[in-house]
């Protein structure tokens, strides 16, 4: 009988230490809350502030800039401080491959037949087995044609000096190296040595036009005045275009930049029932609906498309249209080789 107990004894301690690894249901659902890492300006506070009356559930939101910032920051971290991460496609493939993400529980995403099958499956996490599409959108051109005389058709028209001290551009070294890149016809993952010379050589020609490097809030300096012409986020010069009605969105004639952020569950993570069930009611309809009114990027939720009706669809800077999109070039993950040669060009660029 004693060896009864003890054996007892012991099967109890190690279901509860099982619990607390991130499969436990019964540990999650006690802990109610989720640390969550997203990208500044993207999430609504209100949605999140739904999400915890719904189901109680409290959010500890954190924000970054950009996804090398968000890379460095969670890995100088323990693991388990953020539970939810929100990486852009390159990004997604970079964390899988270092063993930085959970796989998702598909049974517990009932919403996920909202996204439109073109947004899943894609090249970087094939079957969608760790991260599912959020919002997406395109690096344009954006064009206060109250100030600006002349015609702005691509990447290229940003390096003419007459545009000396107009530019805002995107505080992101891949997109603005990327757009250079594309200027020259080469590809924004370029390799080639000898062509990565050419593009620094011109891309350090656009330090004189760039008044401002900004990631987090680049529409500001369009609409307060401080710069006529922008390389920013799409949403951006949407929400700049209601500001002010002179800025008009120019997607460049090269093809753009193009992207797709991800919502992922990061190893280690201390709360994944919770995860799930966010990641769950991020692609609810409603919930699409309520971000892409206040951050109207492109939306993979064609539910949430249909729902919103013309005034998304129809609107170019809100809903980049198709041929933008197919035209354009997704970042990849680089040899850390070439990296530090982006790393030197962007230094210098912004000495």
């Amino acid at each position: 009988m004693k060896k009864k107990i003890i054996s007892l004894m012991m099967c109890a301690a190690l279901a509860m230490t099982a619990l607390t690894g991130c499969g436990g249901t019964e540990k999650k659902a006690d802990n109610g809350e989720i640390n969550i890492f997203v990208w500044t300006e993207y999430v609504p506070e209100s949605v999140f502030d739904k999400f915890e009356e719904e189901t109680g559930i409290k959010c500890n939101v954190s924000t970054y800039s950009s996804n090398e910032d968000m890379l460095a920051k969670v890995k100088s971290e323990a693991e388990g401080t953020y539970d939810i991460v929100l990486p852009s496609d390159y990004m997604v493939q970079s964390l899988i491959e270092q063993g930085m993400v959970e796989e998702l529980d598909k049974e517990a995403l009932t919403n996920l037949s909202n996204i439109g099958e073109s947004y899943l499956n894609p090249s970087y996490d094939p079957g969608n087995v760790y991260s599912v599409p959020y919002q997406g959108g395109v690096a344009a051109i954006a064009v206060n044609t109250a100030k600006i005389d002349k015609e702005i058709k691509s990447y290229d028209d940003l390096f003419d000096p007459s545009l000396e001290g107009q530019l805002v551009v995107l505080d992101d070294y891949r997109a603005v190296i990327g757009m250079t890149a594309r200027s020259l016809g080469y590809s924004m993952n370029e390799t080639d040595p000898d062509k990565l010379a050419e593009i620094e050589t011109k891309l350090l020609t656009l330090k004189n036009n760039v008044k401002l490097y900004d990631s987090d809030s680049p529409k500001s300096a369009l609409i307060s005045g401080d710069a006529n012409v922008g390389m920013i986020w799409s949403a951006e010069i949407a929400l700049s275009m209601e500001e002010n009605p002179d800025i008009k969105v120019v997607y460049p004639e090269e093809g753009a930049y193009v992207f797709m952020d991800n919502w992922m569950i990061l190893k280690g993570c201390k709360n994944y029932d919770a995860a799930m069930k966010f990641i769950n009611f991020m692609l609810d309809t409603e919930s699409a609906q309520l971000v892409s009114e206040e951050f109207p990027y492109l939306c993979p939720n064609t539910a949430a498309v249909e729902a919103m009706g013309s005034d998304y669809s129809e609107n170019e800077a809100k809903n980049p249209p198709a041929e933008v999109i197919s035209s354009g070039e997704y970042v990849e993950n680089l040899d850390n080789e070439t990296l530090e040669i982006y790393n030197e060009m962007w230094t210098k660029l912004k000495e």
